[in-house]
C-alpha cells in the first residue's frame, strides 16, 4: 500500500478545493488548512488560479479525486472498471457500489475508523475481524449478513477518537453499527441512492472509455 505523507494529504485536498477528508478527526478541527486558509491550490502561483483545463483535464481530475478519497491505486482502480462493465446495469453504479464495499471504507462509513487511511491502517496491522475471523485485506469486498469489528487493542487506543462515539454521526442504512461494541454488520448491500460520494462517475467512465 502507498503511503502519503500528513502535509502531503492537506495538499492533497487543496489541489482539489474541498475537503477530502483524508485525515479523519484533523479534517473537522481548527487546524485544517482548507479552514484556516481557503482552498488556495499547492505552490507558488496557487492563489492565481489555473488555466480552462480540456475535456480530457476534466475527466481526469474526476478520476483522481475519487481515487484519492477512497485511497486506492491507479491499477486497482482500473480493475474495477474493468469489473463494472461487464456486470449487468450502467456503469458507473457498478463501479461506485464495487469502491463502495471495500473493507476500508465500510470501516469508515460505519464509524470504527476515523478515516479510510486509518481504517486501511488497523485491516493491515491484523486489527480487524470479519465474521470472527481476522482479514488484513483492505480491498475484501463485504458480503450480505458480514460482521466487522475491531480487535480490543484498538478500541483502548482510539475509542474516544472514532466517529461512532459522536451524538451527531449516522452510519448508511445498509450498514448497523453496534457502538458499545465498535462493530458493523451489513444489513444489506448499497445501492446508488444510498452513496454519496460527491464523485462525477460520468466523466470517469469517459475517461476510460477512451
Amino acid at each position: 500500500m502507498a503511503r502519503i505523507s500528513l502535509k502531503a494529504k492537506c495538499r492533497l485536498c487543496r489541489a482539489e478545493g474541498q475537503k477530502l477528508y483524508l485525515k479523519g478527526v484533523r479534517c473537522n478541527s481548527a487546524k485544517c488548512p482548507i479552514d484556516k486558509k481557503g482552498a488556495v491550490k499547492p505552490g507558488m502561483h496557487g492563489a492565481k488560479g489555473s488555466k480552462k483545463l480540456s475535456d480530457y483535464g476534466i475527466q481526469l481530475r474526476a478520476k483522481q479525486k475519487a481515487k484519492r478519497i477512497y485511497g486506492i491505486q491507479e491499477t486497482q482502480f482500473r480493475n474495477y472498471y474493468k469489473k463494472a462493465k461487464i456486470m449487468k446495469g450502467l456503469i458507473g453504479d457498478n463501479f461506485e457500489i464495487l469502491i463502495e464495499r471495500r473493507l476500508d471504507n465500510c470501516l469508515y462509513l460505519a464509524g470504527i475508523a476515523a478515516s479510510r487511511n486509518q481504517a486501511k491502517q488497523f485491516i493491515s496491522h491484523n486489527h480487524v475481524f470479519v465474521n470472527d475471523k481476522k482479514l488484513n485485506i483492505s480491498s475484501y469486498s463485504v458480503k450480505l449478513g458480514d460482521e466487522i469489528k475491531l480487535d480490543k487493542l484498538i478500541i483502548s487506543k482510539f475509542a474516544d477518537l472514532l466517529p461512532a462515539n459522536s451524538k451527531d454521526f449516522h452510519s448508511p442504512s445498509w450498514i448497523s453499527v453496534d457502538n458499545a461494541k465498535y462493530s458493523a454488520k451489513i444489513t444489506s448491500l448499497p445501492t446508488k441512492q444510498d452513496i454519496n460520494s460527491g464523485i462525477n462517475l460520468n466523466l470517469i467512465v469517459e475517461y476510460y472509455s477512451r
